[in-house]
């Protein structure tokens, strides 16, 4: 065969051997930007849904928080107002009279006020935005504390008491710089997945073979990141369910605690502040009534917001807090103990209504 037929007919043959890498090398790298593209979007889509459950998540603890505040606020007026009644009464009775509550019950209560006054104070001086979302928290963390080491709140208030607090739940709300008012380790799943793909990138070599190799590297770890995502999102929606519960539950009480501390006010501006006259025995028993059922009322509901929303450790002696948690990295839960309270004050408050007709609401 001539020589030129046969440096033709190798150059044909080389040309169609590489043609054929060419095109394999195209398909690869077609193929690597295919998953990475598909990775991007999953990715996307997942960090979006994440995003807004973390952001009502936070929505819900900053309402529970508002509540719980005005309630505490409530308290502490509501005392006062009480007291100064009482006082009037005993003044035109030749009696002591003195109420049926337990002393630990109104001592609690009186150190839920204290520990929302406080926080008030310190979240406003510090400049904490959306801070009335920890109360949700740090309500339940505070009295732990007191409770644990036999330090009344009063004497664990201010900044220091405040910051450690802070820093145990999280650092505040996502819009103050912190990390959740649900704790740190409530976004853990989406903190924890960024990272992993800053590692992989979305670059990779122009060789086809090792941009398939990156790719698939890539999709696997963006397959652990929506794993993680999916533990993040559970456990966001598990602490949505017990803020709901708490929310409506004390809500509901504090409806009816406030049409006894409106007519309250009504008796105080009538007895103590426009009186002068001897308070009749009548009005005098009607007053210890709405006194009594109002703390009733009030002592449900510091049950309820001083239950901790998360496990917590034993305090130390200067009250530093820990919050359990899980082999995810997420702050445990208090399911017992929410459980619990809401069964029980549920069922407490349930029975006060029907041992209080709305004859209560006719005084004046």
């Amino acid at each position: 065969m001539p020589i030129p037929f046969i440096i033709a007919g190798a150059a044909a043959v080389a040309a169609a051997v590489g043609g054929k890498k060419a095109y394999d090398g195209y398909q690869t790298k077609s193929e690597a930007d295919d998953i990475i593209e598909r990775a991007k979007s999953r990715y996307a889509v997942r960090e979006k849904q994440l995003k807004n459950v973390s952001e009502s998540t936070e929505e819900k603890l900053q309402n529970l928080g508002e509540l719980e505040l005005k309630i505490g606020e409530s308290f502490g007026e509501f005392k006062t107002i009480s007291q100064e009644l009482l006082n009037k009464l005993n003044q035109d009775s030749d009696k002591d009279i003195q109420l049926s509550i337990p002393e630990y019950k109104l001592k609690k209560i009186e150190q839920l006020a204290l520990s929302a006054m406080d926080f008030l104070g310190t979240a406003v001086a510090s400049g904490a935005a959306g801070a009335a979302a920890s109360f949700a928290v740090y309500s339940g963390v505070m009295a732990f504390a007191a409770a644990s080491t036999g330090t009344p709140i009063a004497a664990l208030s201010g900044a220091a008491a405040y910051n450690a607090t802070m820093a145990a739940i999280g650092g505040g709300a996502l819009s103050a710089g912190g990390l959740g008012m649900a704790g740190g380790a409530m976004i853990l799943g989406a903190a924890a997945a960024a990272p992993a793909l800053l590692i992989a990138g979305w670059a990779y070599a122009s060789h086809a073979e090792k941009a398939l190799e990156n790719a698939k590297k890539a999709r696997k770890e963006v397959d652990e990141a929506i794993k993680k995502m999916d533990l993040s999102e559970n456990y966001l929606q598990s602490t949505n369910g017990y803020v709901e519960k708490i929310h409506s539950l004390l809500d509901t009480i504090n409806k009816t605690f406030n049409v006894y501390f409106c007519k309250l006010k009504k008796l105080h501006e009538k007895i103590v502040i426009n009186g002068g006259e001897k308070v009749a025995n009548a009005l005098s028993e009607k007053s210890l009534r709405i006194i009594h059922n109002g703390y009733l009322l009030a002592a449900l509901m510091t049950d309820i917001i001083s239950t901790p929303l998360f496990v917590l450790k034993e305090a130390s002696s200067d009250g530093a807090i820990e919050i359990e948690v899980d082999e995810n990295g997420f702050n445990v839960i208090n399911q017992e103990g929410l459980d619990s309270v809401l069964c029980d004050k549920y069922d407490e408050y349930s029975n006060f209504k029907n041992e209080n007709d709305e004859t209560d609401f006719m005084i004046l």
